[in-house]
């Protein structure tokens, strides 16, 4: 099992000149240290509207200043709103494309819709239709990556035959995600050959069991979008790791408590809109009803990279069981934790926990599948 790190930008009021500058800049501090330290991602959410909770409205800007101050560790878009009235599905191709180049060959494409009335309420996106439009989305941007005269003829966008370009770094594309947030979208993923880019907190059960059942998909009926399958599962935790347990518990609590009253700010798309759509109240909404509720500090130790090295081992070693590839980490919410103390937590999970996994079996790695690049044949729809 590996490890990533996860980023919203949440940015706390009250607001300066300087307020946005500095959560920017403490995140790009920190990816560096992650790359030096073996994290092998690191993805930024894309998100319009949600003051405070997330200031990401640009992820592709932060991840490509993420890119220039790296070596090694892979560029997590994700996710990216693919719906037209967002982000136009060309536009998507073209950027995803340029920060694949410039990163070289590091990127990894998460797709997604929103769970947010805030957000497609202010594009005027209908909520009944946005799993359709993502599923346009993610089968038209490969072949936009794959040919040369690239033509669609869809529901929710056309293009004339044009060559979209430039063309990805990597061969034949980019590995592809989407963001999973239930068991439906997991199966979702495993028909389509996507990444499972885990965006809300489960219990180790539940995750087992979707991964399970991601699996199974992925060989009874797959389907791929792109030129290969990305079979990989990452699961979404928060981080703070501290040589004492006592320490490690004040600041990871404080963390996590942070979060939770953000992510409770944000209107949902079924609080306002009774849609036919999967969209769930959003990311954590799990965690924050039991987050103050009897048991939650047992919680916290086994299942949540908070509290010391061998606390941290223990619960990574149970998630690791579910069957996941990779966990990613939130480390941060509205600056709750100094920074000094962030970096110090991403040391010491490196120097501690980190030793504890690295002859773990993981898949190789999607961004090689051992055919070459052909161009697409089939028909433009």
């Amino acid at each position: 099992m590996k490890f990533g790190i996860f980023y919203a930008l949440s940015v706390p009021k009250p607001w300066d000149r300087e307020s946005e500058r500095r959560v920017f800049q403490n995140a790009l501090e920190q990816v560096e240290l992650a790359d030096q330290l073996g994290f092998d991602q690191v993805w930024a959410m894309e998100h319009h509207f949600l003051e405070e909770y997330s200031h990401c409205s640009a992820p592709e800007i932060f991840l490509t200043a993420c890119a220039m101050r790296t070596q090694h560790i892979r560029i997590g878009h994700g996710v990216m709103l693919v719906l037209p009235p967002l982000n136009h599905p060309i536009r998507c191709a073209e950027r995803a494309a340029s920060l694949d180049i410039v990163s070289g060959g590091r990127l990894e494409l998460g797709t997604g819709c929103s769970t947010t009335w805030t957000e497609l309420g202010g594009f005027g996106v209908d909520p009944d239709v946005i799993k359709e439009m993502w599923d346009e989305a993610v089968h038209a941007i490969p072949r936009m990556w794959l040919q040369d005269e690239f033509s669609w003829t869809g529901k929710y966008f056309r293009c004339p035959p044009r060559n979209v370009i430039p063309k990805p770094y990597q061969r034949p594309h980019p590995p592809i995600w989407v963001a999973v947030s239930g068991p439906q979208t997991a199966i979702q993923a495993g028909e389509r050959g996507l990444g499972c880019l885990g965006v809300s907190m489960s219990t180790p059960q539940e995750q087992e069991e979707q991964v399970k059942h991601y699996h199974h998909i992925l060989r009874t009926a797959c389907n791929p979008v792109g030129e290969f399958v990305n079979a990989q599962v990452n699961a979404l935790n928060w981080l703070y790791c501290d040589e004492n347990a006592d320490e490690a518990a004040r600041w990871g609590k404080k963390l996590l408590y942070t979060f939770n009253y953000l992510a409770s700010q944000f209107v949902a798309i079924k609080q306002v809109y009774p849609t036919r759509s999967d969209s769930t109240p959003g990311p954590i909404c799990s965690l924050r009803r039991e987050s103050t509720s009897e048991g939650s500090d047992a919680r916290i130790t086994a299942e949540l990279a908070i509290g010391d090295p061998a606390q941290v081992i223990t619960a990574m070693k149970r998630w690791e069981s579910t069957g996941v590839d990779r966990v990613c980490f939130l480390l941060n919410a509205n600056e709750a934790i100094p920074q000094a103390k962030v970096l110090n937590s991403l040391r010491t999970f490196a120097t501690y926990v980190m030793p504890e996994f690295k002859h773990a079996t993981s898949h190789p790695h999607p961004s090689s599948p051992p055919a070459a690049r052909q161009e697409a044949t089939a028909a433009p729809q």
